[in-house]
């Protein structure tokens, strides 16, 4: 299904259980991307930023989307946010916001530091599997990213 197989895609979820059900999601949508997890905000910066853990390139790929959850342990992800929009290396990465907050000040918020989507993660199944099919659709297979 997905024609951009080999677009690496981060995922920034520090919920296993979140993770796996986003993992069963997008298996079932034929989705072939690498899926890389990171579960901190910490550690996303590792991960981009090719320290810690990830110093050997082959290890980190450059994303070609990133799926980030707000509430993190450490540095939570309004801060990554604003910190990869702010850096020429990775601010044309697209940023999506995949959360269950839906306050309006964060959505607000996380649009003025540069985000490029907001997806509400719903508590019902279909739902959740219809956003997450609209994310597929839109992000990795539709959106022609910069080169």
């Amino acid at each position: 299904m997905t024609t951009k197989l080999n677009d690496p895609l981060l995922v920034v979820e520090d919920s296993n259980e979140d993770f796996r059900i986003l993992q069963r999601l997008m298996r079932r949508m034929a989705v072939k991307n690498p899926i890389y997890r990171c579960t901190s905000g910490d550690e996303v910066l590792d991960y981009l930023y090719q320290e810690g853990n990830y110093k050997n390139i082959d290890v980190a790929p450059r994303p070609s989307v990133i799926l980030l959850d707000l509430n993190l342990p450490g540095i939570d992800g309004r801060e990554i946010l604003q910190q990869l929009k702010q850096d020429k290396s990775f601010k044309e990465i697209p940023v999506i916001v995949f959360t269950t907050s839906s306050n309006p000040k964060d959505i607000e918020l996380c649009y003025q530091k540069g985000a490029n989507g907001y997806l509400i993660k719903p508590m019902d199944a279909q739902e959740l599997q219809k956003t997450v099919q609209a994310f597929v659709d839109y992000w990795l297979e539709v959106n022609i990213p910069p080169v």
